[in-house]
C-alpha cells in the first residue's frame, strides 16, 4: 500500500481521510493543482462568495473520493483558502496521485 502524502492523514479503525488543502476559488481550471506548502492545492471554479467555493469544494472532493457528498464535512477554515476535510470511508484514493503531481505556483 503507497503511503500517505504529508497533507493527507488515514485512520484505518475509523476509515477516515483528513485532508488539509489550499482552495483557489475562481479557477478557470478546476482540479487539483500540486502542492501549495504543506497543503494540497485544489482549484475550484465557483468564486467564494455565500459559500460556493466550500459548496463546489465538497462536490468535487466526494467525487474524486466516490463518496456522498455527506461523507464529506468541513473541519476547519470555513472563511479561508486553508481549510482541513475529513473524508469517512473513502471509496477511492486519488491523493495518492496527486501527491505525484508538479509544485503548484505559490
Amino acid at each position: 500500500m503507497a503511503s500517505d502524502p504529508d497533507w493527507a492523514r488515514y485512520d484505518g479503525a475509523a476509515d477516515v481521510l483528513t485532508l488539509r488543502v489550499h482552495v483557489q476559488p475562481g479557477a478557470k481550471i478546476p482540479g487539483p493543482g500540486g502542492i501549495h506548502g504543506d497543503r494540497l492545492k485544489i482549484r475550484i471554479a465557483a468564486p467564494p462568495v455565500e459559500g460556493k467555493a466550500n459548496a463546489a469544494l465538497r462536490v468535487f472532493i466526494a467525487d474524486a473520493f466516490a463518496v456522498p457528498q455527506r461523507n464529506v464535512e468541513l473541519v476547519a477554515g470555513e472563511s479561508g483558502r486553508k481549510k482541513t476535510l475529513r473524508v469517512l470511508s473513502p471509496r477511492l484514493r486519488p491523493d495518492r496521485a496527486w501527491a505525484q503531481e508538479p509544485t503548484a505556483d505559490i
